[in-house]
């Protein structure tokens, strides 16, 4: 099976999911706050051209210091997305969430391949640890996607000893078809984005 036709039973076994859990608008702000939603982010000059925008967020009883190696270690062939195994797995794409940080996965840098599956990868346009993560993807290399997209991954602050983790994506296009697919991807994209935050929270907090 292919890469590609991979993705595609994995947005639709999990879009299905999405969507029967009633409109969408909800989910594209899943946990923010209003001005989470509405401000500018890192990696938003990415894809100036949006046309599909998403941001979610998830509060952590831990400093951005401890929760940024989960973020640092993401990828399919290295900490996994911290989501629903199960389900990526179920297609092929043998992807296994990691429940402790390897060193040696935490030296990224700019210009980075971060691997959804193989061959597909985002590139690390933004890291500024323990802050900022931006991963980046479009109509170029070996697996070329359909859209431009923007992730964008931003720890601040919160209280005396928490995190704030808001998460974006920004789609754009030009062909009107990839359309259609941004609101199955989206629809995707939340059911694995909120696990992925309760994933994260819940491995940065036991770390202590």
């Amino acid at each position: 099976m292919s890469v590609w036709r991979k993705v595609f039973w994995l947005t639709a076994l999990g879009g299905s999911a999405a969507a029967a859990a009633s409109g969408w608008k909800w989910q594209k702000r899943w946990g923010t706050t209003v001005a989470e939603q509405t401000r500018p982010m890192p990696g938003d000059e990415l894809v100036p051209l949006t046309r599909f925008q998403t941001t979610r967020a998830i509060g952590i009883d831990a400093p951005p210091r401890k929760v940024w190696p989960w973020l640092a270690q993401l990828g399919q062939d290295k900490g996994g997305f911290y989501s629903y195994d199960w389900l990526e797995n179920l297609v092929g794409l043998d992807i296994h969430s990691a429940d402790s940080i390897n060193p040696a996965w935490q030296d990224l840098k700019p210009g980075d391949d971060v691997h959804l599956a193989d061959p597909i990868a985002l590139r690390a346009a933004v890291v500024e640890a323990p802050h900022v993560l931006v991963l980046h993807g479009d109509d170029e290399g070996s697996a070329p996607m359909p859209m431009d997209f923007s992730w964008s991954f931003v720890l601040e602050t919160e209280g005396p000893t928490g995190s704030r983790l808001v998460v974006r994506e920004r789609y754009g296009w030009v062909k009107p078809w990839v359309g259609g697919v941004v609101r199955l991807v989206s629809g995707v994209a939340w059911l694995m984005t909120q696990k992925m935050l309760r994933g994260i929270k819940t491995r940065a907090e036991a770390a202590g």
